[in-house]
């Protein structure tokens, strides 16, 4: 055999070995790729995802896309080629498997709390959405969470609406854990709350909840490191009633993410005339009750997958700015915003085509 062709035949048969090698090595690597993108103004599996029954509503163009990103499961073993494929590809990204997925979380942990994260994030939205319109939104603080083995189990459950806690008036879900850290570890602390069930009964009726109740609970100290801190094992929130019914109709999406196009899409079926003016916007963001727009994890893929569907302009979180700059898809224009308001009018600037003053976006922020 002639040595040209024994050479290729080692190298090929070489290049196979280390192919098949690849496949059989796993990684400790995940991957994320740009997921599905939904027109919140539209339809989605056949229904509207934003339906408002009992208050004036006004048609509507353009879009108004969220956007997702899809990644591997937590239990999925990606092989050395599969991770080098997508190093390579520029419509996904390998990151390390720790993560997407921290300290071991399961793929039912994840799940369950992106859930929990995206129906949080749909309250936000139809909050800070009425609250730009001026329309009243009735607010309490709420019992969030309650530890397991803590001292509150038992004593308080989710839902209870926590009025105040040694007798000062509870206003925001922040005072109620400086109320309880202003004591030591083994001090007691009073909880004047409202049943939940009392509250439920009580919002179905549309009637104030007048029924109190004192619950007495011993402190203990927190697990972090450091000074000793108090705590009795409940994370507090906050609860609405709307003024009339919003539903957002989206399966098989999870997390924060998309709490600024939901806020969009409910303020433009609730105004006369079109925010976009029939133009193509996507965008991402969480949003909190006063309208604030957060950061979110993989931009670059949003960004990817809202223009593939054919976005012209994207909203982005400020603080995503730097991240979305370095990788723009060609054809699409970044937008920085930082609140519901900046959104709103730059969505007013876009559908009007005043487009040279929008605010940008650059590697530096």
């Amino acid at each position: 055999m002639p040595r040209r062709t024994a050479t290729m035949l080692a190298s090929t048969l070489i290049l196979i070995a280390l192919l098949c090698a690849g496949v059989f090595i796993k990684v400790p690597y995940s991957e994320m790729s740009p997921g599905p993108t939904v027109n919140t103004l539209g339809d989605h599996d056949g229904e509207p995802v934003l339906q408002i029954s009992g208050r004036k509503t006004y048609p509507t163009t353009g879009h108004l896309n969220m956007t997702t990103v899809r990644v591997t499961s937590a239990d999925y073993n990606m092989n050395l080629v599969e991770a080098v494929y997508g190093w390579l590809a520029h419509d996904s990204k390998i990151v390390p498997h720790d993560t997407l997925y921290p300290d071991g979380k399961t793929e039912q942990q994840s799940t369950q709390e992106n859930a929990e994260e995206f129906s949080q994030s749909q309250e936000s939205a139809k909050v800070s959405a009425l609250k730009a319109l001026g329309i009243p939104v009735k607010s309490w603080v709420i019992v969030s969470t309650v530890v397991k083995g803590s001292p509150a189990e038992g004593r308080l459950h989710a839902g209870d609406v926590i009025k105040a806690v040694d007798g000062t008036v509870v206003k925001a879900p922040d005072d109620v854990a400086k109320l309880v850290t202003k004591h030591k570890p083994g001090d007691k602390v009073v909880f004047r709350i409202v049943p939940a069930k009392e509250q439920a009964a009580a919002t179905k009726e549309n009637r104030t909840a007048t029924a109190t109740k004192d619950v007495t609970i011993t402190t203990v100290k927190s697990d972090d490191s450091g000074t000793d801190r108090a705590i009795v094992g409940i994370s507090a929130g906050t609860d609405h009633t709307f003024p009339f019914s919003i539903d957002i109709k989206l399966a098989d999406v999870g997390g924060p993410s998309a709490g600024l196009m939901f806020s969009l899409g409910i303020v433009d079926k609730l105004t006369p005339g079109n925010l976009t003016g029939g133009k193509f916007v996507a965008g991402t963001g969480t949003i909190d009750d006063n309208g604030k727009v957060g950061p979110i994890g993989g931009i670059d893929m949003k960004t990817v997958g809202a223009r593939n569907k054919g976005a012209q302009y994207f909203l982005t979180p400020k603080d995503n700015c730097a991240e979305a700059a370095k990788d723009t898809p060609s054809g699409l224009r970044l937008v920085k915003v930082d609140t519901l308001d900046d959104a709103m009018k730059a969505l007013k600037d876009i559908g009007a085509g005043r487009t040279a003053d929008l605010p940008k976006c650059s590697v530096k922020g």
